[in-house]
């Protein structure tokens, strides 16, 4: 029996979940699905440049773990971007540890703590908010929780 997977540490949910290549329908590309988890790798070791054990550092797994994942995460953007796949970001075991709250009528993004619900947006003061994520099963992190 295979043991249990561990939740890994997210910082924010991604503001984007679909990629495609321009000029093609998404109903006729083949799907590829990176893992919130694996997202989060990319972000980390290639959009913000942290070494693989400060990386994993923040997401609370070991710097092992992070290299498979970061493996994984780079072998299917290569897929994505050489055989112009239609990328999805979806699927993991994790906890964010912020949350990003958009205006629907400003596009104003804010980030919050997980838990906070904001009345209106700062930047128009509008009640049409959306909660990015929602689309992803947010939670506590279990360092958060009160006890």
């Amino acid at each position: 029996m295979p043991r249990r997977k561990k939740y890994r540490t997210i910082a924010n949910p991604p503001i984007y979940e679909r990629f495609k290549p321009v000029g093609v329908r998404a109903r006729g590309l083949v799907r590829t699905e990176i893992t919130l988890d694996e997202y989060e790798a990319i972000r980390l070791a290639d959009g913000a440049g942290l070494s693989h054990a400060a990386a994993a550092r923040k997401m609370e797994i070991s710097r092992s773990t992070f290299t498979r994942l970061i493996a994984r995460a780079r072998g299917k953007v290569a897929d994505f971007l050489i055989n112009g796949r239609l990328l999805c970001v979806a699927g993991g075991c994790v906890h964010f540890r912020r949350n990003i709250i958009r205006c629907l009528d400003c596009g104003f993004d804010l980030v919050i703590d997980i838990g906070e619900s904001p009345a209106e947006c700062p930047g128009c003061g509008s009640d049409h908010l959306a909660d990015l994520a929602t689309g992803f099963g947010q939670g506590i992190h279990p360092a958060d929780k009160q006890s």
